[in-house]
């Protein structure tokens, strides 16, 4: 079994001069294009502390010292925790990895392969299916509860995740009433809300728009955050072609200066607020006028991104193992494996989108979770990378074996380490040809069913004490029984 938070750099597809260019330009764009701040109280906050700012045109100004500035007040390193869980706590920061879901779906491609809107019943059995995957190690809430009272939404979304499972929980906030309703439901769970900022075990996202835009609503949700301690993501999705310049450098160049802004922003409102450098920049297709994905070129701004937030000492919140494919399939396996190898070895510390998503993020699959968990454990066994110990070089071991009997199965240091030197993955194929045919021919879509199915029906997580669902109940009505 593999697990999170090994540390990887070995790809590195921008030279230091290329990131100090980047760096450059950004700060320029910052100092002398601004942000636009669709937030009165942000703009007379981002004055106070000596931005420049036109509030006719309601930008911003920030010049590179108050850029960084903001980077040595922000954490450089963020724990995610488990709830009830300390070991499944993340620790992001450095080069460290870790693998997860994301995205908002509007729709599942359920076990009867049969596509339908999501509800709210699907983010408790998503939550409850990534509770039992290894490789699948932290929980954004995936879907959208379209059986849920559009007031009510926030407060489903995070009931039903943190009743399923105690893996790291973040998730968008679509209401500004809805971050006071979550911190305080969670706060509940926590036993207070000083236990759960010590321990937060929900974080949140809160998007800044491309090209170098924050409307009121999400700058309001970042403050909130920021001022009640809860970890935040900033996310920013330039898509290259679109809403930022279609070459992969102008794209980093303005991505890098709206992730700073998030920076920025968290820290003028409190300083050391935990924040990630947030960064989901993808492509546009110009032949389809479709937003990509699955793109390769998302892999590799991704990790650049991931070289940017180390160069800022910042941990990072990217995007890897998502594809534009319907379904599972071939196209879902290349794109998922390329779009979440990449900015692993480039060191990205929290890759969301890494599990269950398919359409481009509009449709999520029970199977595909069970068969991302496979891909995501190749990606850290890729990681993990090579041993170098004395025991692994195994010098001794090949001095009594070979070339005398050059039969290593029955050796004691084969007995001892195979189970940890190989990945092995769940659902994948691996045996010969006529015992495949004989277990009944499967493809790795309906041996994935299989196991989701099993999963589902068997693995029962860790859920809420029946006082605190009944606490939260009396004060979210709202939340819909599954």
């Amino acid at each position: 079994m593999l697990t999170g938070g090994m540390e990887t750099d070995v790809l590195k597809v921008l030279k230091e001069e290329d990131i100090r260019k980047i760096h450059n330009s950004s700060m320029r764009v910052l100092a002398d294009v601004g942000v636009h701040v669709d937030e009165p109280e942000a703009l007379a906050l981002c004055e106070e502390k000596g931005a420049r700012v036109d509030h006719q045109t309601q930008r911003v100004y920030f010049s590179e010292d108050m850029v960084m500035r903001a980077v040595e007040t922000a954490p450089s390193t963020v724990v995610l925790y488990g709830r009830n869980d300390d070991s499944r706590n993340i620790v992001l920061g450095g080069k460290r990895v870790y693998l997860g879901t994301g995205g908002t779906a509007l729709n599942i491609l359920d076990l009867d392969r049969k596509r339908r809107p999501t509800t709210a019943a699907d983010i408790a059995r998503t939550a409850q299916l990534v509770d039992a995957l290894d490789n699948v190690h932290f929980f954004v809430i995936p879907c959208h509860p379209h059986d849920a009272a559009e007031d009510d939404v926030d407060v489903n979304r995070f009931f039903h995740a943190m009743n399923n499972t105690t893996k790291p929980i973040m998730g968008g906030i679509f209401t500004e009433n809805g971050v006071d309703r979550v911190i305080n439901m969670a706060a509940v769970v926590a036993g207070g809300m000083e236990k759960l900022v010590e321990k937060p075990f929900i974080s949140f996202i809160s998007s800044i728009l491309s090209p170098l835009k924050m409307d009121g609503l999400r700058t309001r949700i970042l403050f909130k955050s920021a001022r009640a301690g809860i970890p935040l993501a900033t996310s920013v999705a330039p898509l290259a072609g679109a809403t930022s310049p279609v070459t992969l450098a102008g794209t980093l160049v303005q991505m890098n200066a709206e992730a700073l802004t998030g920076v920025v922003l968290t820290q003028l409102v409190r300083p050391g607020a935990p924040v990630l450098y947030s960064a989901c920049p993808t492509i546009m297709d110009m032949s389809t006028m479709s937003f990509l994905f699955g793109s390769v070129e998302s892999g590799i701004m991704n990790a650049a991104a991931a070289q940017l937030a180390q160069f800022y000492r910042l941990p990072i919140y990217s995007t890897g193992g998502i594809s534009d494919s319907k379904q599972p399939d071939q196209q879902a396996g290349f794109e998922k494996a390329i779009t979440a190898l990449m900015p692993a070895l480039a060191g990205a510390n929290f890759i969301h989108e890494a599990a269950g998503q398919l359409d481009s993020g509009m449709t999520i699959s029970y199977a595909q979770y069970v068969i991302d968990n496979d891909i995501n454990g190749y990606v850290m066994r890729a990681v993990r990378g090579v041993e170098m110990d004395e025991d692994a070089l195994a010098e001794e071991v090949i001095t009594r074996v070979a070339p005398a009997t050059g039969n290593y199965l029955a050796h004691k240091h084969t007995v001892k380490r195979v189970r940890t030197e190989f990945y092995y993955p769940r659902v994948a194929t691996r045996t010969n040809y006529e015992t495949w045919e004989k277990a009944g021919g499967k493809d790795i879509w309906a041996k994935a069913e299989e196991e989701a199915r099993r999963i589902l029906e068997n693995h029962l997580p860790q859920r809420l004490p029946e006082d605190v669902v009944a606490r939260i109940m009396r004060i979210e009505p709202g939340i819909i029984a599954v």
